[in-house]
C-alpha cells in the first residue's frame, strides 16, 4: 500500500482511500499528490491477489480490502523508504473508486466509518459482464486474457472470476436496498463503451444516489473527474 500525508497539517484528520480499476496498472500517484495537497491523508492499497499483495484475486470481495485498510490505519503504519512510523485516527474517511473500483467504493460506503464515497463510471451490476468482456477482448475466457496480458500481476482463476456471474458477489445492485444515497456521488458518460450508462442510471434511479451525467467522455478517467470537479466533490465531502 502507498500513502501520503497531507501537505499541511490540519486539526481535523481526513483520509481518502483510492480504489483502482481492474485490470489496471497502479499509477494514481499524481492523484494522491493532488489530494494530499488538498489536506487529506491518502491511501492507495492493492487488492488481495493483485500486484504486490499476496493471495488470489477475487478470493473475497475487494471492498473488504478497503475496509481492512480502515481497520489498519489506527494501528499504525510505516514508511519503507525512510522508516518513519505513523499512527492516525481519522475523523472522517472517504473512498474514491473508478470502474471496477467504483463497486468497491459503493460497497465500502455501507460501513459506518465511511462518510462519503465517489464512484466514477462504476460497475454497479455484474449482469453486464458478458458485454463488458466482449468489448475488451475476444478471448472466450476473460480470466485467461487477464493472465496472458498481466502475468502474475493478477492471480485470477476462472473459478474466482465466475463468482461475479452470481449477481451476489461484489455486486452493488444486490445491496441496493441497503444503500445510503446521501453517502455516494457517481459520475458517468453516456457513451461509455465498457460500463453501460443505462445500468448506472437504473441504479441511481432505484437508490436515489446522485448521478452526474455527461453526454460524451467514454470511460472517464477518475483523476480527470476529481481534478475537474473538485469543487463539487469537496462540497459533497464537507456536507
Amino acid at each position: 500500500m502507498e500513502f501520503l500525508p497531507p501537505v499541511r497539517a490540519r486539526k481535523k484528520q481526513r483520509a481518502i482511500i483510492l480504489c483502482d480499476g481492474m485490470p489496471s496498472i497502479p499509477r494514481k500517484q499524481p492523484l494522491m499528490e493532488f489530494l494530499a495537497g488538498k489536506g487529506y491523508w491518502v491511501f492507495y492499497p492493492r487488492y488481495w491477489g493483485a500486484w504486490e499483495s499476496g493471495g488470489e484475486f477475487l478470493e473475497r470481495s475487494p471492498h473488504l480490502d478497503i475496509l481492512d485498510v480502515i481497520d489498519a490505519i489506527p494501528r499504525g503504519f510505516r514508511e519503507l523508504a525512510f522508516g518513519r512510523s505513523f499512527r492516525l485516527s481519522p475523523d472522517e474517511v472517504f473512498v474514491i473508486g473508478g470502474s471496477f473500483g467504483g463497486a468497491a467504493a459503493i460497497l465500502a460506503s455501507l460501513d459506518g466509518r465511511v462518510k462519503r464515497a465517489i464512484a466514477n463510471c462504476p460497475v454497479v451490476d455484474w449482469s453486464i459482464l458478458p458485454k463488458a468482456e466482449k468489448a475488451e477482448t475476444s478471448n472466450p475466457s476473460y480470466a485467461a486474457y487477464i493472465r496472458e496480458a498481466f502475468g502474475r500481476a493478477y492471480r485470477l482463476s476462472d473459478r474466482n472470476w465466475r463468482k461475479l456471474y452470481s449477481g451476489k458477489f461484489y455486486n452493488p445492485a444486490f445491496h441496493a436496498s441497503e444503500i445510503d444515497a446521501a453517502k455516494i456521488m457517481m459520475f458517468h458518460a453516456k457513451d461509455d463503451p465498457y460500463v453501460p450508462y443505462q445500468s448506472v442510471k437504473k441504479f441511481a434511479d432505484h437508490t436515489g444516489v446522485k448521478l452526474n451525467s455527461f453526454a460524451r467522455g467514454s470511460h472517464l478517467s477518475t483523476e480527470m473527474i476529481i481534478r475537474k470537479h473538485w469543487g463539487r466533490i469537496k462540497k459533497f465531502f464537507d456536507g
